[in-house]
């Protein structure tokens, strides 16, 4: 099956979720929630996104996350990076109670695809304190694709983490994880990075750009907002409408992707410092905001 096919198949089989003007979405990705250790990347910036995430479930946002959240080529199970980054879980935790969080797979986390191990893995946990099993995400759904369908202009925002179109990272995910987990996990302590992905390598980004672009061409401009690069992006309106919300293992800030009041901007939260010396967490709007219907093809 070709990456076009794969796409075809990712956007017909979607879950999809109505919104209109008044609906606010808060989109990241590519979290990479590790065990703490020196090859957690996601550990440099956990207090950065636990307080943006507690911003957007305060201000009533609902959390997309498009797909890479939980490293799970690098860590055998779930149960290590829970323990590790249990405040954001439990803030995850609220929203999914509140019908407020929606997950996609990606390959770093793709087993999440079969719906039995989700359930077995997370619906779940063992509390020590407790000494029994107490309620996680009891019923949540991973899903390959969603779409964001306007009530009113019938406007579609095809949401997927992007690797579709990426052959080793879908199809032949097995053999990345195992060369992730085995080799380039102990030598990314020492700062060699994994050829493997497409942040990390930019001819492969390029690859992913260009064939996701192909199927938006060849589907009437299709607005779609991917992650798995790394890489934020945010084109004009007439242009092909690929975004990209970028991640949050960028050095020393996350980027994401703000849908609100009928627009969308691409943000990045970051420590900055004060006048008086003072260390402050600070939400950046970097591209936007943009009308969504800018982007309807007649």
């Amino acid at each position: 099956m070709s990456s076009q096919s794969r796409l075809d198949r990712a956007y017909k089989n979607a879950k999809i979720i109505s919104f209109d003007d008044s609906s606010k979405f808060i989109l990241f990705s590519d979290c990479h929630r590790g065990d703490n250790s020196f090859a957690d990347d996601f550990a440099n910036n956990r207090n950065i996104y636990f307080h943006a995430l507690t911003h957007y479930y305060n201000e009533g946002f609902t959390y997309c996350e498009l797909g890479d959240g939980d490293e799970l080529w690098e860590n055998l199970h779930f149960e290590i990076i829970l323990r590790a980054h249990k405040n954001v879980y439990g803030l995850l935790q609220k929203l999914h109670a509140e019908d407020r969080l929606a997950m996609i797979w990606g390959n770093h986390d793709m087993v999440y695809r079969d719906p039995k191990h989700v359930k077995k893995q997370l619906s779940f946990y063992f509390d020590p304190k407790l000494g029994k099993d107490v309620p996680l995400f009891p019923g949540i759904e991973y899903h390959e694709a969603i779409i964001l369908k306007h009530k009113d202009t019938q406007q579609e925002i095809f949401l997927l983490h992007g690797h579709q179109v990426d052959f080793m990272n879908y199809v032949g995910w097995r053999i990345n994880r195992f060369l992730v987990r085995f080799l380039w996990r102990s030598l990314q302590v020492i700062g060699i990075s994994d050829p493997t992905s497409p942040a990390k390598n930019y001819t492969e980004m390029i690859k992913v750009e260009r064939r996701m672009k192909k199927w938006i061409a060849n589907h009437r401009n299709q607005f779609t907002i991917i992650g798995h690069t790394h890489r934020p992006r945010f084109p004009e309106a007439g242009e092909l409408a690929l975004f990209n919300d970028g991640s949050c293992v960028h050095p020393r800030s996350i980027t994401g992707i703000e849908i609100e009041n009928g627009n969308i901007t691409l943000i990045k939260w970051q420590i900055a410092t004060t006048e008086d010396g003072t260390l402050k967490i600070i939400r950046v709007p970097l591209e936007g905001p943009q009308k969504l219907t800018d982007f309807i093809t007649d």
